[in-house]
């Protein structure tokens, strides 16, 4: 299905993230995006529904249920999720996470703090106020799709480098683990599928582009940090499932989102 370009701004953005701080940032966002408020609600609820209806559709497997409520946060515990816009997502792997511990874990909160475009070094300048102000027992850290981003004609460098990148992830930990942080899960990041990233018309007017040999280099390169780390390239393939991704390429699909939820609860609790 193909959203008009509004729909699509309010999937991926949420300002109340960004600027939180001014006071009615939320209030005003129907506006910002030249919608009625019921009109954006409308759409916000359809996205909401779409994760309750996936997370819903996994609780219909009993020995998947049954891993959702072995999972390991326990009850009063905050879980932080880090990412960019495949968990700003309004309909992404956190929101279908969030629902799944509502339903079957309701004393555990979930914060979806994915920032969509950020790369580690954008997460890493919020990093120390983030912490201090949700204060979670558990992170849940899905970045470095925007860091493996080549821009240009004929790029040929990513937006951050794989040396950079691993040691923006390693001072996350670092910073996370100084404030009190002593649970951590690592998610590689997604590979894409290149051909409907080259017809993308919004990539192609930003000359943006992802290689998959970027993105399995930097999940290779999370293998040696600690903590359990979610493969999501075995998950998705490479190039990725076209089942999986989404139309663009490289924002993954509702089934896409199920299959990450499927993979951590996996790794929290069999592997």
């Amino acid at each position: 299905m193909i959203m008009n370009p509004i729909e699509l701004w309010v999937q991926f953005t949420h300002l109340e993230k960004l600027y939180g701080y001014l006071p009615g940032m939320a209030a005003a966002q129907p506006a910002i995006f030249g919608l009625a408020p019921e009109t954006y609600t409308k759409i916000i609820e359809g996205f909401a529904a779409a994760a309750r209806g996936a997370a819903e559709d996994l609780l219909t497997d009993d020995d998947f249920a049954a891993a959702v409520d072995a999972l390991p946060f326990r009850e009063g515990q905050t879980v932080y999720v880090a990412g960019d816009s495949l968990t700003d997502d309004s309909q992404s792997w956190a929101e279908i996470l969030r629902v799944l511990l509502e339903l079957r874990k309701p004393g555990v909160t979930l914060i979806n703090g994915g920032l969509s475009q950020h790369t580690t070094t954008m997460v890493l300048r919020r990093w120390p106020a983030t912490l201090t102000a949700t204060r979670p027992d558990w992170v849940l850290c899905l970045l470095g799709g925007n860091d493996v981003t080549r821009v240009g004609p004929d790029p040929v460098k990513p937006q951050v480098s794989l040396s950079e990148t691993m040691i923006n992830l390693r001072e996350l930990r670092r910073i996370a683990e100084l404030k009190s942080v002593t649970d951590w899960v690592w998610l590689t990041p997604v590979p894409v599928v290149p051909e409907r990233v080259a017809a993308n018309p919004g990539f192609r007017f930003g000359e943006s582009t992802w290689d998959n040999a970027d993105i399995v280099a930097l999940a290779e390169a999370m293998r040696d940090l600690p903590g359990p780390l979610v493969d999501l390239i075995k998950i998705f393939g490479t190039p990725a499932d076209p089942d999986l991704q989404g139309p663009d390429g490289v924002h993954v699909s509702l089934a896409g989102h199920q299959a990450i939820v499927r993979a951590l609860v996996r790794r929290l609790t069999v592997e």
